[in-house]
Order: C-alpha cells, then sequence, then structure tokens
C-alpha cells in the first residue's frame, strides 16, 4: 500500500508539472492560452484531483490498517474448561470472554466467562447499567479495551472534525459545564518597585455538554460466518461499527443545530470573511488572505492554522492564482504529508456545504482550540441472537455517547459566500 501511494505522489508531481508547463511556456512566449491548451489543462486539473482523492484513501486505509494490527489477537478458547487468559483491563480475561460471546453467543461461553462478563456489568456506574443493555438476557455488555482502541481510533481516522478538535472523555455521561474563553486581548504589564499588582480578570463563558446516544444501528452477519475461524471478528465488527457511527457524529460535529445534537463547528463558526456581491459559488485570493487574517496570529501561528473545506470547494481554490500567477494548491511530495492552501494545511470534510448563496463554506484557524468532542468512555455493543434466527444471522449494533460544542469563536473563522 505505501509503494501504491508513493507511485501515485511522483504522478501526481509530474501531471503537476505538466500543468504548470503550460502556463510557462505560455507566459515565455508572450501570449495567453489556446484553446486546446486550455482543454489540455482541464484535463491535468481532472487528472490531479483523481489522483488526490486515491492518495487521501489509500493513506486512510493504511491507517486504519495500522491501528487494527497494532492489537495482537488472542486465539478463542475451543475447550470447554479452559479459563479465560488474564489481561490488564482490570477484569482478568474480560477481552477473552467478550470475544467468546461476540462469535458464539451466551450458550458458546464457559461459566466462567459469563460470570466475568456480569461481573463487570454490575460493577459498572448506575448510569451504565440504566441504559438496558448488559445484561446476558438483551444480549449486550461494554465493549473491551482492545475493541474501544480500534473503534476510537476508526472514528478519528474517518470523522474529520474529530481528527482536529480537542477530545476529551468522561467516566459517566453526567452534563458537563465547560468554561469556554478567549483571553488573546488580555496583556502583562511592568510592575514597578513597591506597586500593587492590578487586576486583569479572564472573562469565562460556559458551554453545556450532554451526551447523546449514538448507534451504529444493525448490522448482520450469516452464523456460518461467525463460527468460521477465518473471519476476523476483531478487525471488521470494530471497524465496521465505528465507520456508521463516525459518519453521523461527523455530521453533527459539522452542521449539528445544537438543539437536541452537537453544535457543528460550521454552526457555530463567526463570519471572518464574506463575499463580493457576485460570489455565491467562488470565492477569490483576496478573500482567503482576509480569511486568513480575520483570526488573531495567536491561533494561525506555529502550525495551527488550517483550513477545512469540501472537496469540491478544494477543486475551486486549486484552480486560483495569486498576485505572480502561481497557484495557491500546492501538492505534497511526501507520504502523509498534505497539500498546502497559502502554505497551510487543509482538512477535506464534506460534510462542509459546498459554495452557494450565504454558505459558510470554508473554516480557518486553529480547531482543537476552537472546538470540543466529549465522549463518555463506556462504550456498550448489543448481540441480537434471536430477532433473526430464522434467516440464520446474528445481530450487532454499538452504542457511543458523545457531544460537541465550540469553546473559543476567535480560534477559528468562517468564509461566506455572498447572498446574491
Amino acid at each position: 500500500m505505501q509503494s501504491d501511494t508513493k507511485t501515485r505522489l511522483e504522478e501526481r508531481a509530474q501531471v503537476w508539472e505538466q500543468f504548470q508547463a503550460i502556463r510557462r511556456t505560455a507566459e515565455e512566449q508572450g501570449r495567453d492560452l489556446t484553446a486546446e491548451e486550455l482543454a489540455e489543462r482541464d484535463k491535468l486539473n481532472e487528472e490531479i484531483g483523481r489522483l488526490s482523492r486515491l492518495i487521501n484513501d489509500e493513506e486512510r486505509e493504511a491507517k486504519i490498517a495500522g491501528v487494527m494490527s497494532t492489537v495482537s489477537e488472542s486465539p478463542v478458547s475451543r475447550s470447554a474448561g479452559e479459563a479465560p487468559e488474564k489481561k490488564d483491563d482490570g477484569y482478568d480475561g474480560y477481552d477473552s470472554a467478550f470475544r467468546r460471546w461476540a462469535r458464539f453467543g451466551s450458550d458458546g461461553m464457559t461459566a466462567v466467562q459469563r460470570q466475568l462478563l456480569h461481573n463487570r456489568f454490575f460493577t459498572a456506574t448506575p448510569e451504565m447499567r440504566s441504559l438496558g443493555v448488559g445484561t446476558g438476557s438483551a444480549g449486550g455488555y461494554a465493549v473491551p479495551q482492545m475493541w474501544r482502541d480500534k473503534i476510537i481510533e476508526t472514528l478519528k481516522l474517518i470523522d474529520s472534525v474529530r481528527s482536529v478538535a480537542e477530545v476529551i472523555s468522561t467516566d459517566t455521561g453526567a452534563i458537563i459545564n465547560w468554561p469556554t474563553v478567549d483571553d488573546t486581548a488580555n496583556v502583562g504589564a511592568i510592575l514597578a518597585e513597591n506597586t500593587q499588582v492590578t487586576e486583569q480578570d479572564v472573562t469565562l463563558g460556559t458551554a453545556t455538554l450532554n451526551a447523546y446516544m449514538y448507534t451504529s444501528r444493525l448490522v448482520r452477519v450469516s452464523l456460518q460466518l461467525m463460527q468460521d475461524e477465518a473471519f476476523d471478528l476483531d478487525e471488521k465488527l470494530p471497524r465496521m461499527l465505528g465507520a456508521r457511527i463516525a459518519r453521523i457524529q461527523n455530521t453533527h460535529f459539522t452542521t449539528g443545530t445544537g438543539a437536541s445534537q452537537p453544535n457543528g463547528i460550521q454552526t457555530a463558526s463567526a463570519i471572518g470573511k464574506t463575499g463580493l456581491v457576485g460570489q455565491t459559488t467562488t470565492v477569490i485570493y483576496d478573500d482567503l488572505i482576509d480569511l486568513v487574517h480575520s483570526v488573531d496570529r495567536a491561533y494561525r501561528g506555529n502550525g495551527n492554522g488550517k483550513f477545512m473545506l469540501n472537496d469540491l470547494t478544494l477543486a475551486s481554490i486549486r484552480k486560483l492564482k495569486d498576485a505572480n500567477n502561481l497557484p495557491l494548491w500546492q501538492p505534497s511530495l511526501q507520504l502523509d504529508k498534505p497539500g498546502t492552501i497559502l502554505g497551510y494545511e487543509y482538512v477535506v470534510n464534506n460534510d462542509m456545504p459546498v459554495m452557494a448563496a450565504n454558505a459558510k463554506s470554508i473554516l480557518f484557524g486553529d480547531f482543537r482550540e476552537g472546538y470540543l468532542i466529549r465522549d463518555v468512555t463506556e462504550i456498550q455493543t448489543l448481540r441480537l441472537s434471536e430477532r433473526y434466527a430464522d434467516f440464520l444471522q446474528v445481530a450487532f449494533l454499538l452504542f457511543l455517547r458523545s457531544d460537541a460544542t465550540q469553546q473559543n469563536a476567535a480560534a477559528y473563522k468562517s468564509y461566506r459566500n455572498s447572498a446574491t
């Protein structure tokens, strides 16, 4: 995979050079581009976009594969009298017992393994038990640490906002009043001898963090596949279930209304620049410069400043040039190193609106400082053994409780297209 991605990086660099060469030739000859040259540039531009999407997809797949391989698979106990192995999650053999339960159900477990799962449930918080998914008869338990790690990493790799925001975990889903603050306007002072220090209060606001229950919905797996040891349960299920939750969370973390769902990073953003009349579906070089400088340098410097935009918006920006007729977008030639816009990294988030009348279509700033995601530590999964028994299938659901909110409005701003 890595060699394939490197090859595509080299291919993209070659196409980019051809793209640039057409412009340089016309400039050297002191003329405009011909119709044939314009058509060729459009074709090359499309090829650059195609290769960029392939590179991004391959790098994401490689990261996910790396996450899945970090936890070594433990063998499933096959002997009815074999005691589960010990693990460091605070519950001896819990992950082994959980794996056995997930694959074969309660009937396929030893008495010791069933007791381990019940002990974990009944020593959990009352809040967790009240969710109603923690009894053997209902078929659900909290996932072990090895599954949780894979689920969380899958969320990070698929959820664009989560990959750049600050993320905290709490043991319960109790409502949190989180402080919000922008202290960039406050400065220190020189203190004269024998002079009392003057006060400079920090003005704190608060944002409420709930714990909304997200579910993956049902994933059905055939009994034959479940009983096949070649089926990698520990890789497939956390990834599939986690990816589903990541998609809906990213939508809410981006454009959520804040009413019975998270307040999205785009929804909460302050306007840093509005396009001139007529720029309902466009952005120009000067707009991007103004957007960058609408954010305090404390938040855009030191590698913290990033753009966030839809892939279609990125395609438009890739056609823009600066005052020296040089493209604003620059491709990367290194693995795991994204391209840049005006020298700043960018995050492609297709839950961001495409450019349209009055749309806040581009964000820029320090998203980690500006936006907060809260997860509840316990992640539960539910196994439905009977519902689809006549189809010879077992169904799984995943539950994760999360919320998100803006924590510093000054840390990032948005570009809004013109209304008309």
